[in-house]
C-alpha cells in the first residue's frame, strides 16, 4: 500500500521549490491580492484544468499537473491573506513568506491525516477530474460565503475550504507523479 505521508512529503517538496523560486523572481508580490482575488485565481487554475481535461489538449504549453501545484501554492496564499490581510506594499521577507508556506502546509496536512483517517483514503479510488470538479465547487462555496462578508450560518468557513483545495489538488499530484492508474489518469 502506498505511504500517503511520504508521497503528501514529495508533493509538498515540489510545490515549496516551486514557491520558494517565484519569491525569488517576485518576491511576495501577491501581498496586494484581497482574498476575493486569490479566490478568482484559484478559480482560473482549476477552470484551466477542467478545460484541458475536456478538450484532451492544450495550446499554452503547460498542463494539469502545473495547475494543481498552483491550486496549492495560491491556496497557501489564500490562507495567509486570510490572517494577515492584504497590504498595498510588499510587507514581509521572502523568508517570513516561506515560514508561513511551511504553517498553512502543516495546517493542510494535519487535516488529510484526520480525514484519511476517518475516510479511509478514499480518494484514491475517486477520478482526477473530480478532484478538480471539488475544488470548482470549493471555490463556488468560497465567493458565496464572500459575498456574506466571510459569515456561514452551520457550514465550515473560506480556510476549510481552501484547506480542502489544497488536499485536493495534493491528491491529484499524487496520482499524477506515482502513476496510480485510474479510469481518467
Amino acid at each position: 500500500m502506498p505511504n500517503t505521508n511520504e508521497q503528501f512529503d514529495a508533493i509538498v517538496a515540489k510545490c515549496r521549490r516551486v514557491f520558494a523560486d517565484k519569491l525569488k523572481d517576485y518576491g511576495p508580490s501577491w501581498r496586494v491580492f484581497r482574498p476575493e482575488s486569490v479566490t478568482d485565481q484559484l478559480f482560473i487554475k482549476a477552470k484551466r484544468i477542467r478545460s484541458i481535461e475536456e478538450k484532451g489538449e492544450t495550446r499554452v504549453g503547460e498542463g494539469i499537473y502545473p495547475e494543481f501545484m498552483a491550486i496549492v501554492n495560491y491556496g497557501v496564499i489564500a490562507l495567509i491573506q486570510l490572517d494577515k490581510g492584504y497590504s498595498d506594499t510588499i510587507d514581509m521577507t521572502a523568508a517570513q513568506a516561506l515560514a508561513l508556506f511551511d504553517e498553512k502546509i502543516a495546517l493542510a496536512r494535519s487535516l488529510m491525516l484526520d480525514k484519511n483517517h476517518d475516510y479511509d483514503e478514499a480518494w484514491r479510488g475517486m477520478r482526477i477530474s473530480s478532484y478538480t470538479d471539488m475544488i470548482l465547487t470549493k471555490l463556488n462555496r468560497v465567493k458565496v460565503i464572500e459575498s456574506h462578508d466571510g459569515s456561514t450560518l452551520i457550514s465550515e468557513g473560506i480556510d476549510a475550504n481552501y484547506l480542502d483545495m489544497m488536499n485536493y489538488a495534493i491528491f491529484g499530484l499524487i496520482r499524477m507523479t506515482f502513476d496510480e492508474k485510474t479510469p481518467d489518469a
